[in-house]
């Protein structure tokens, strides 16, 4: 475990800890603590699937603007021990942060970073420039483990299957191309696409490596202080 001066994404001041009561209108959570109850905000559009159990500890960062009407967001939560990322801004803000730390050998050589890049009709998380071009990422949050295997997604994407189809479409033009997946929790060894789950999605993710798409999945180190970058794990098939 890395402290948290080395961290690459340190949590903010100010984060409580409390425990899961109920998901409402997919957007809210409502977490004891205090002997009280506290409504926080969560920006996990997929189902957590596993996830969102009643008493279950999670832990909560202040909002930037005081003046909002959530006052927390929800960015772990614990699962049987194993403490489960669950921010979906996580991942960006990783790719971001290892650019500038030289964490991912795939990014290397390159010179600038730029967030939410447009390329023709399409909107990619990260472009990076340098002298031998340029380089497209995607980033995905990953948050359910199934038999030791790493799995996304845990609802089925018809966005997720879009980036796909958009990132081969580049990768056909000769523009390289990467999809990173930031599993936010320690207890997998291996990622795959969850085709029990979302089967397009999982055809498509394989046929996109076999087109050139590079596939990059990551272990997070989740503590209750941040978020660092674990080690790349491989990409399996299930069964």
């Amino acid at each position: 475990m890395n402290n948290v001066t080395n961290m690459l994404l340190p949590f903010p001041s100010g984060c409580v800890e409390g425990r899961f009561l109920r998901r409402v209108k997919r957007f809210s959570v409502e977490v004891a603590m205090d002997g009280g109850t506290v409504w926080a905000h969560t920006n996990n559009s997929g189902s957590m699937l596993g996830l969102t159990r009643p008493g279950a500890p999670v832990l909560l960062s202040p909002a930037a603007n005081p003046a909002r009407k959530l006052p927390y967001t929800l960015e772990t939560i614990d699962f049987h021990g194993v403490r489960v990322g669950v921010n979906t801004l996580t991942p960006n803000r990783m790719l971001k942060a290892a650019f500038h730390a030289g964490r991912i050998p795939g990014m290397a050589g390159y010179s600038t970073f730029r967030a939410e890049a447009v390329i023709g009709d399409s909107r990619l998380d990260a472009r990076l420039d340098g002298p031998q071009g340029t380089l497209y990422i995607e980033a995905k949050n990953v948050t359910l483990v199934e038999d030791d295997i790493a799995v996304f997604p845990d609802a089925v994407t018809e966005r997720g299957q879009k980036h796909l189809r958009e990132l081969m479409s580049l990768a056909a033009q000769g523009v390289r191309v990467a999809s990173f997946y930031l599993i936010q929790r320690c207890d997998a060894s291996c990622f795959g696409p969850a085709d029990f789950i979302d089967p397009e999605f999982a055809r498509l993710l394989w046929q996109a490596a076999e087109c050139g798409v590079e596939i990059w999945p990551y272990m997070a180190d989740v503590t209750a202080h941040g978020i660092d970058l674990g080690p790349a794990l491989p990409l399996v098939r299930r069964g």
